[in-house]
């Protein structure tokens, strides 16, 4: 309780009409000639008494201000308000009533930017306070002349829980009683101008409406009973360079389809997706961003719910029992996390508090014309301090095990997808966005040094040197980055028909070049597989026999191919039709034979893969791979060896993209002996005309492609083969 300030008439003008920016400072308790006075407001009252007990203390009506209340209150007990109007009357605690929730050092260090855990402290709390049950909300809109709550809880009315401005921080708060999980809210803020702004969804809510609907909704997140502390503790060998991490990419909400279209569940994709999974050999699950976003169609790459799992699938626990599931199945989580722009739409982080607050005011800086989204100020303290504690978030309050940023390139560069004159160069006049490079930085630094054995992988399409090296050598500190080039270049080749391959065999062989200068991934993703672009058996060339060799023999080249492994859901089966967000992996397609095959060849490259170190062991060491012949460009033959550590087992690579036979090929070896076939693309059992080697090959001591060996090899058509020697 709090001296009273002597409100004036102007004082409770400003209140009823909503331009109040200190409503703690008039309502609530307050000490007045040594005893307690309070003043509660209610739009809706003419009548109105402070209760303690069985004692009704009535509060008169101020002259001049419809709903407002005053009285002395005796004693120092808590109070709760009785109103009535109408002949009806009801009861409800007093928010006024309530100190502070935002301790000094939360307040310190959203201020200074520094808060990594800022969802403990802004969003929506479900807490006791005072001995009472509620809902402590928090807020950063600095610039605002006034913040309230509004929501199901008091009639979307912006006048009833203006919340308390805590000094410079920019930060609002209020402890509303009352006030449950599953509450509909909004923020209703008052510009600096004075202007009444679009009502705003929380940008640290933990729940959002079924869109199109985008009131935020509370969400109590405590109290999750985990299960997956053998895999936490263990998950760091199973994510550095020297592990094997094979990535199926998901559209969780079209991955498959229940009940007449919906979108499967968390808790079905608990069981369904996590068993398929595992047993297709994948090691990790990447799902696309399930951050709260309104459009279907940008796939939750513009999101808006930056904290709150999409309710298109779930509840957040029910996202909670998705990655539990996935640590108990022995299989990591990545997320993809969107930290390069947002949309636009009114209710979400645009002019939030009547001002540029989260994105530039310089469209030239602030503005993708690509996306129609705007670009977060990374430079600002509070921005980067949003974006580095919402990493945190994911990893911390989901468990999941990694994030994969996407668009990195266009938070790199200032000029990204913009002609002269439509951007600002840095302090140096050049194009690097320092802020952004600054940003990326420290989310790496923070999401490493906070949650050991996590993994951040960047979606970086150009050359910019050191994604993947550490920040304190000057990297930006990812764990991984996708290998674009290598992506592109292939997928090139791959479409071409076999008659015109010999004059692009660069193509398949380039990516060597670079390929240990980054920790790289390997990725077939969504955006291969839609748009217009087809599916990956659409791109393939020639009859439907020939399509689907090439496809094999192309999904055997890049599991041979030093790096990680990435491919997106419906590719590991062939499907014909491009990928639609709205629809499900034709699963149907599995009743043809070539579909199966597809799906078995996949499944066992995984688990050759995993089983075989020589594989993976030295994905991102120049010293685990050697070309056997990289340069047979009349016969579009590859071949190369694998390498693990000293008394690995090493493999023989071997890729042929024609549609003829190469029968009794002459190929260098790296010891003589009996080379087991391990694996053959055109295996019946994959839909192959089941041509090879009888199981083995036998390796003759002599020189040949540099190697101390030979083995006269038989390569079918469009065909990759694994040997491995017997030990």
């Amino acid at each position: 309780m709090t001296d009273a300030n002597h409100p004036t008439a102007p004082d409770f003008q400003r209140l009823i009409n909503g331009h109040h920016d200190d409503p703690f400072s008039i309502l609530g308790p307050h000490s007045q000639d040594g005893a307690r006075s309070v003043t509660a407001f209610d739009p809706g009252a003419e009548e109105m008494w402070a209760v303690i007990g069985k004692k009704a203390h009535p509060l008169a009506p101020v002259d001049g201000a419809p709903g407002v209340f005053r009285g002395k209150v005796p004693g120092d007990k808590a109070y709760f308000l009785r109103g009535a109007a109408g002949g009806n009357s009801w009861e409800f605690e007093d928010a006024y009533r309530f100190g502070p929730v935002l301790g000094e050092i939360d307040e310190y260090l959203l201020g200074e930017g520094s808060h990594l855990r800022i969802w403990e402290a802004l969003g929506a709390h479900v807490i006791e306070h005072e001995g009472v049950r509620g809902t402590q909300f928090a807020v950063w809109a600095p610039n605002a002349k006034r913040v309230s709550v509004v929501g199901d809880f008091n009639w979307w009315d912006g006048l009833r829980h203006t919340m308390r401005r805590r000094g410079a921080t920019g930060v609002w708060e209020i402890f509303i009683p009352d006030v449950g999980d599953g509450a509909l809210y909004r923020y209703e803020i008052v510009g600096p101008d004075g202007q009444l702004q679009p009502r705003k969804a929380d940008p640290v809510g933990f729940g959002s409406e079924h869109p199109p609907a985008n009131a935020s909704i509370v969400r109590d997140i405590n109290g999750y009973g985990w299960s997956d502390g053998d895999w936490m503790t263990s998950r760091q060998a199973a994510q550095n360079r020297e592990a094997p991490i094979s990535v199926y990419e998901v559209h969780l909400p079209s991955w498959r389809r229940k009940d007449w279209g919906r979108p499967i569940s968390y808790v079905e994709a608990a069981t369904e997706l996590v068993e398929y999974v595992k047993e297709m050999g994948f090691t990790h699950i990447e799902l696309l961003p399930i951050s709260e976003y309104p459009f279907d169609g940008s796939w939750g790459y513009q999101p808006i719910g930056m904290f709150a799992p999409t309710i298109r699938c779930g509840l957040p626990h029910e996202f909670r029992d998705l990655v539990n599931a996935a640590h108990r199945a022995g299989l990591g989580v990545i997320l993809d996390w969107v930290p390069g722009h947002f949309p636009s739409d009114p209710h979400g982080l645009g002019k939030f508090d009547g001002t540029a607050l989260y994105e530039h005011a310089d469209p030239r800086e602030g503005f993708h014309k690509d996306w129609n989204t705007l670009i977060y100020n990374y430079g600002r303290a509070e921005v980067s301090n949003f974006l580095t504690a919402n990493a945190l978030y994911w990893l911390e309050e989901y468990h999941a095990d990694g994030l994969r940023v996407d668009a990195v390139a266009s938070m790199l560069y200032r000029d990204y997808s913009r002609q002269p004159g439509e951007w600002v160069p840095n302090k140096d006049g050049g194009r690097e966005n320092y802020e952004a490079i600054s940003l990326l930085q420290r989310m790496n630094t923070a999401t490493y040094g906070e949650n050991p054995g996590i993994m951040t992988v960047a979606e970086e399409s150009t050359a910019y040197p050191g994604v993947s090296q550490p920040v304190d050598q000057g990297g930006l500190g990812f764990g991984f980055k996708w290998n674009m080039g290598w992506m592109n270049d292939t997928l090139e080749y791959v479409k071409k028909d076999p008659i015109y391959r010999q004059y692009h065999h660069h193509q398949m062989t380039f990516g060597l070049v670079y390929a240990f200068s980054e920790n790289f991934i390997l990725p077939i993703s969504h955006d291969e597989v839609v748009h217009g672009k087809g599916s990956m058996i659409g791109k393939m060339p020639g009859s439907d026999w020939e399509k689907f060799a090439n496809l094999r023999a192309y999904y055997g080249f890049m599991w041979g191919h030093p790096g990680k492994k990435l491919l997106f859901m419906g590719q590991e089966i062939a499907q014909w039709s491009e990928w639609n967000h709205d629809d499900q992996v034709d699963w149907d397609c599995l009743q043809n034979p070539a579909h199966a095959g597809m799906q078995a060849l996949v499944r066992d490259l995984n688990h050759l893969y995993r089983d075989t170190p020589a594989l993976h062991a030295k994905d991102c060491y120049a010293d685990g791979f050697q070309w056997i012949c990289g340069d047979d460009a009349q016969n579009s033959v590859f071949s190369w060896v694998r390498r693990g550590a000293p008394g690995d087992p090493e493999v023989v690579v071997i890729c042929n993209f024609t549609p003829q036979e190469q029968g009794s090929y002459r190929m260098g070896m790296p010891a003589t002996g009996r080379w087991r076939e391990a694996l053959n693309s055109d295996a019946e059992i994959y839909g192959g005309g089941n041509r090879g080697n009888y199981g083995a090959v036998e390796a003759h001591a002599g020189d040949h492609h540099g190697q101390p060996a030979y083995a006269d090899v038989t390569i079918p058509p469009l065909s990759t083969l694994y040997l491995i020697r017997d030990s």
